[in-house]
């Protein structure tokens, strides 16, 4: 099946003027790297480009059609030339406030696109604005959000819908990283683990945002896994059932095991990856080292003590057994040493310093087919 990139033209392959018009070629001036990196994805990649854009009241007398077109066709023109052909060129000319279902995010111009000869879940909306985003939602793709303040950006997510969150795929104004994040692909876990003890499901992006929305009924372990995203730069959702009237062993374990599970999910077959991470992470009277190698073999190397036997409702011991049980999941090795005299910032650092350590090891270069291994395996 067919993947589509659905891409804006103003304010993403062009910058937008202050009077949001591109009606003159001096007004015409392109978004930075758009011709290096998008002839990139246009020739590595198995996309098929449209330009969708709502153009206000073309053909009106508020935006005339023959102040439109030259500086339109220019810019079509210079793409082509860069090797980055249109298949179809969608524009919408109606006004906001008419609200026609053919505007974005309307689909009603795009109908075509969804009788399922085309891979609507693989494929990507590419704009600025939150209704490029609404317009990703409706075709049931991913948004690139080019957002270009961050702060403006999570208001629009605040005040339209937070579930607009999961569409956003990446967040960024640079098309160096969209090129990167499309040519490497999405590296994801999903894992549900059901027993007669719990019930535990996690969702992990691995190329993420740092965004997490983690319930598994204890509020200080929460906590921490929310660190671990944060940090790592991953995104996690995790959702747990648990036997909390026996106590919490089996909530914090089994929670483990399946995190561990999701991330050899995501790093996959681990070609071009850095595989090693280290970090050395300060918490004020505290100091938390954490090392990890993706290596296929589990291992745990554990030098951290509590004098508290509780921190919230998790047993300290279960942070030893939390890292053992993710690490012979995940098939990894780690290496952990925590210090200090507060036993809340200490177990914080070390799930910092982890996560830190993780965003290491993941980390990928995009021009390698490598195995970081002499072995040939991993």
């Amino acid at each position: 099946m067919k993947k589509v990139l659905f891409i804006d033209r103003d304010g993403t392959l062009v910058l937008e003027p202050a009077d949001y018009q591109v009606d003159a070629l001096e007004k015409v001036e392109f978004y930075p790297l758009v011709f290096q990196y998008l002839s990139k994805i246009a020739q590595e990649l198995d996309y098929e480009l449209v330009m969708v854009t709502n153009q206000d009241g073309l053909g009106t007398d508020a935006y005339p059609e023959h102040t439109f077109w030259p500086a339109h066709n220019a810019i079509i023109k210079a793409f082509r030339n860069e090797g980055i052909t249109f298949v179809e060129e969608i524009i919408d000319r109606t006004f906001p406030h008419e609200n026609k279902p053919t505007r974005k995010p309307g689909t009603a111009l795009l109908t075509h696109f969804m009788n399922g000869e085309y891979d609507l879940g693989n494929s990507f909306v590419i704009g600025d604005r939150i209704t490029d985003v609404q317009l990703a939602k409706n075709l049931g793709a991913k948004a690139i959000w080019m957002v270009t303040d961050p702060n403006l950006g999570a208001d629009e997510i605040s005040n339209d819908a937070r579930h607009l969150q999961d569409v956003i795929a990446l967040s960024s104004t640079d098309w160096s990283e969209i090129y990167r994040f499309l040519k490497t692909g999405q590296r994801r876990g999903q894992v549900h683990r059901v027993t007669r003890e719990t019930d535990v499901f996690v969702r992990l992006e691995l190329d993420g945002q740092g965004r997490y929305n983690n319930q598994t009924g204890l509020g200080f372990f929460d906590h921490m896994l929310d660190q671990l995203a944060k940090h790592s730069g991953a995104n996690l959702e995790i959702r747990v059932k648990g036997d909390l009237h026996i106590d919490e062993h089996h909530t914090v374990e089994d929670t483990a095991i399946a995190l561990g599970e999701a991330f050899r999910q995501a790093v996959g077959d681990k070609m071009g990856m850095e595989r090693y991470g280290s970090c050395i992470l300060p918490m004020d009277d505290c100091l938390a080292t954490a090392a990890i190698d993706f290596s296929g073999r589990p291992w745990l190397v554990w030098n951290a003590t509590y004098r508290r036997e509780k921190v919230g409702q998790v047993p300290t011991e279960m942070f030893y057994h939390f890292f053992k049980s993710f690490s012979d999941s995940a098939l990894c090795n780690l290496n952990i040493k925590a210090e200090g005299e507060n036993e809340h910032h200490k177990i914080e650092a070390t799930f910092k310093a982890v996560a830190k350590a993780i965003k290491m090891a993941v980390k990928r270069d995009i021009n390698s087919k490598e195995l970081p291994s002499t072995k040939g395996i991993l």
